[in-house]
C-alpha cells in the first residue's frame, strides 16, 4: 500500500530546513522540539528516506533529503491551492520594523513568511522604535519588531545587539579636530545614545551626515565620510568597528522586543515564523 504524507510534517521539514534549526522550528509551529522530531521521523518512515543528519550543533539535508526539498515545496504549494477555492479577500498583517533592527534578517523573514502564510498580504512599515510603538498602541500595527524602550515591559525578545562606531578603512579622523558623526536624525534612539555617550567622555564630534535611513546612514560611512554608530549586525560593506583605536566611549548593548496583539490563528503562526526567522538569522552570524 502507498503511504500518505502528512501535510503537516512535510511543513515541518521544511522549516527546519530553512531555519536549520530544531529549536527554532519548534517556536515558529509553537510547538515542542520532541513533537517537530517525531513529525520528522514519521516522515522519514513514509518515505523510507533519512532525509535530515542530526547533531547537537547543526541540521544538514542528506543527499535523498536535498532531492526531496523542491517536491515538498510543490507538494505544500497544492495542497495550499486545493484548499484555497474560491479567491477571497487576504486578511492584512500588518508589521512596523525598527529602522535600526531592519538588518539583512529581513530576506529570510520574508521568505519563511512566503512559506507559510500564503493566505496572508504582509505590510512592512519601517521607522523609529517611538513612533512604531506609538502607531502600534494607537491600533493602526498588529505588531513590531523594535528596540526595548526602558518605560516599555513585556514582549518577546529576539535577540540582544552589540553596538559599536563602524566607519570605513579609508576614514581619517580630522586631527585635532571633531568626530564627523554619521546618524538617522532626532528622535532616533541610536543617535541618543551615541550623543549622550560622547558628551558624557567629553569627547568632541559634529554631524557631518543625517540620513532618512539606516542604509544611507551605512552608505555614508562606506563612503569614508563620517563614523557610524551600529549594531554589528547591521553594519556591512566592510566597515569596521574604530571604537577602540579612537579611544571612542562604549555603547553597549540593546534588546530587540517583538510586540503583538493580534487575535487570528493564521497571524499568530506567521508571526511566530517570522520571529523564528529573524532569531535564527540574527544567531549564525
Amino acid at each position: 500500500m502507498t503511504p500518505t504524507l502528512d501535510i503537516s510534517a512535510v511543513r515541518a521539514f521544511l522549516l527546519v530546513c530553512d531555519l536549520q534549526s530544531f529549536t527554532r522550528s519548534a517556536e515558529a509551529l509553537g510547538t515542542t522540539q520532541a513533537a517537530v522530531s517525531l513529525k520528522l521521523q514519521r516522515l522519514e518512515a513514509a518515505l523510507a528516506k533519512r532525509l535530515l543528519e542530526r547533531s547537537p550543533r547543526a541540521v544538514r539535508l542528506t543527499a535523498e533529503g536535498a532531492a526531496f526539498v523542491e517536491n515538498a515545496r510543490a507538494l505544500v504549494a497544492a495542497h495550499d491551492l486545493a484548499l484555497r477555492g474560491a479567491p477571497r479577500t487576504r486578511p492584512l498583517l500588518s508589521l512596523g520594523i525598527s529602522d535600526h533592527v531592519a538588518g539583512p534578517e529581513l530576506v529570510p523573514m520574508l521568505q519563511q513568511f512566503q512559506a507559510i502564510a500564503a493566505e496572508l498580504t504582509l505590510s512592512v512599515g519601517i521607522g523609529f522604535s517611538r513612533d512604531l510603538l506609538d502607531r502600534y498602541d494607537a491600533g493602526a500595527l498588529d505588531a513590531v519588531i523594535i528596540r526595548q524602550e526602558a518605560s516599555r515591559r513585556g514582549g518577546e525578545p529576539l535577540v540582544e545587539d552589540e553596538f559599536g562606531w563602524f566607519a570605513s578603512p579609508r576614514f581619517h579622523a580630522p586631527a585635532g579636530g571633531p568626530l564627523p558623526l554619521a546618524t538617522l536624525a532626532a528622535p532616533c534612539g541610536v543617535r541618543a545614545i551615541a550623543v549622550r555617550a560622547l558628551d558624557k567622555a567629553k569627547q568632541p564630534f559634529v554631524e557631518t551626515f543625517v540620513g532618512g535611513g539606516v542604509a544611507a546612514v551605512v552608505a555614508a560611512a562606506q563612503a569614508g565620510l563620517a563614523v557610524a554608530p551600529l549594531a554589528r549586525r547591521i553594519a556591512s560593506g566592510g566597515l569596521r568597528d574604530i571604537g577602540p583605536a579612537f579611544g571612542l566611549p562604549r555603547l553597549g548593548r540593546s534588546k530587540v522586543i517583538l510586540h503583538a496583539k493580534v487575535g487570528d490563528a493564521d497571524k499568530r503562526v506567521a508571526l511566530r515564523t517570522l520571529a523564528a526567522a529573524f532569531r535564527s538569522a540574527a544567531t549564525s552570524k
